[in-house]
């Protein structure tokens, strides 16, 4: 069975940073973090190919950064700069096609939470 496992979330002062992490049994083509705050749909964050490729969302360039360790099966989001508005539920996810579109990802974790104080 295929399981995802965020860590790393928590609460920090804007301008902090926090790296989160997540574990994974998923061998897929493309990994990403998305967020999900109350009331709104489920955005994605960034994206990275089994290759290495990166995708951002604009609001994140220049702050946050994607890596994967394919040894370790492992998935990370060092996030820096951060904004009050980047307050929400972060998850990781596992497809075959790295789009932007979160219906299209198979695996999911549970959501870590990121809370950031202005």
């Amino acid at each position: 069975q295929v399981q995802l496992v965020e860590s790393g979330g928590g609460s920090v002062q804007a301008g902090g940073s926090l790296r989160l992490s997540c574990q994974t049994s998923a061998y897929t083509y493309c990994m990403g973090w998305f967020r999900q705050t109350p009331g709104k749909e489920r955005e994605g964050v960034a994206l990275i190919s089994r290759y290495g490729g990166t995708f951002y969302a604009d609001f994140v360039k220049g702050r946050f950064t994607i890596s994967r360790d394919n040894a370790k099966n492992a998935l990370y989001l060092q996030m820096n700069i951060l904004k009050a508005e980047d307050t929400a539920v972060y998850y990781c996810a596992a497809g075959d096609d790295c789009t932007w579109r979160p219906q299209r990802y198979t695996y999911w974790g549970q959501g870590t939470q990121v809370t950031v104080s202005s």
